[in-house]
């Protein structure tokens, strides 16, 4: 039996070996091999070292794909990341350039990101009647607007006292110290989605919010605190993010959350709610961000990586709708 999730209930044990390399996750684990290949094609430069090495400014991003998951495994959407993390960085360059020790420059880093996504979570969970698209469309725009009021006229600020943003960007070996905190995050978000009743009621209120309440699961209360819990994560994806550019101005995070969603769509999490899981949109974004290496030390124009990452998106969408519509046709006949 498979309800509108997609997930299978039934007694019998989940597939062998076989399905999962036939799964979606098993094909985007191929096209994250075949992306790599194409890189040491295209870049006589394109090797493990130097991925390692240009890896880090593109690793904060991937903290907001479990956040954005959940909220879209709700049904919801959420476009005001990018400019959560603006406001998030901004703030954190006041704080540590007012003198305060790493700790609290990195809290109020952190804590900004959690009350942009607190609001978020507040209206929505309030007016259920405005799209999520609206609602993030109009706090994207606001949290941007605050930045740019905090920065003025130059536009930009920097960060005078970067000791301790040195040390989160600091390595481990080759791999930098993001790296591992990703992994860690990656491993705590996939497993409460996959394993838990908090993950079960996420998938059921994507499903069908009215059963779900019926059900007894506080489903605005579960929303605003996805929302939040996104917000809190971009305030963390801003911090890392400081950690390579040492500054901030009116651009940063600019595009984040189309990409985000994107890694999130590219790994299977549907848009209309109640199916998909975090480990399709992990891959994807280190698909998405190895393509970007291997294209960058090209000199390929980024607006060209963009159109790439546009098809695949598209390609991640409509594959999956043929799939599922050819047995229903050969059945029809």
């Amino acid at each position: 039996m498979a309800g509108r999730s997609g997930r299978e209930i039934s007694a019998v044990p989940e597939g062998g070996l076989k399905e999962k390399l036939l799964s979606w996750e098993g094909a985007l684990v191929l096209i994250f091999v075949a992306v790599n290949i194409l890189g040491m094609i295209i870049s006589p430069v394109y090797n493990a070292t130097n991925v390692l090495r240009e890896m880090p400014k593109y690793l904060a991003e991937a903290f907001m794909v479990f956040g954005m998951g959940y909220i879209l495994v709700l049904g919801d959407i959420d476009i005001s990341v990018g400019s959560i993390v603006c406001l998030s960085a901004t703030m954190a360059c006041f704080a540590g350039n007012a003198g305060l020790p790493f700790v609290l420059v990195a809290l109020i880093c952190m804590l900004t990101g959690l009350v942009c996504g607190l609001i978020n979570g507040i209206i929505a969970a309030k007016f259920t009647e405005l799209p999520t698209m609206i609602i993030t469309l109009g706090t994207q725009i606001i949290f941007r607007g605050i930045a740019e009021v905090s920065l003025g006229s130059g536009g930009s600020i920097s960060m005078e006292n970067t000791d301790g943003l040195s040390a989160i960007a600091s390595k481990v070996g080759p791999f930098p110290i993001s790296f591992f905190v990703l992994i860690i995050c990656a491993v705590i978000f996939i497993t409460v989605l996959a394993k838990t009743t908090f993950g079960r009621k996420l998938y059921a209120i994507g499903s069908n919010q009215t059963a779900a309440r019926y059900a007894g699961i506080n489903v605005q209360g579960i929303r605003c605190f996805c929302y939040a819990l996104l917000g809190f994560l971009s305030g963390v994806s801003a911090l890392f993010l400081l950690s390579t550019l040492y500054g901030a101005n009116t651009t940063t995070g600019n595009g984040f959350e189309m990409e985000v969603i994107a890694m999130c769509v590219f790994g299977g999490i549907a848009t209309t709610g109640g199916k998909g899981n975090l480990i399709g949109g992990f891959i994807a974004a280190f698909i998405i961000f190895c393509l970007k290496i291997a294209l960058g030390q090209r000199n390929i124009n980024t607006q060209l990586i963009l159109v790439i990452i546009g098809i695949m998106l598209i390609l991640s969408v409509v594959i999956p709708a043929i799939s599922s519509a050819l047995p229903k046709k050969k059945k029809a006949e």
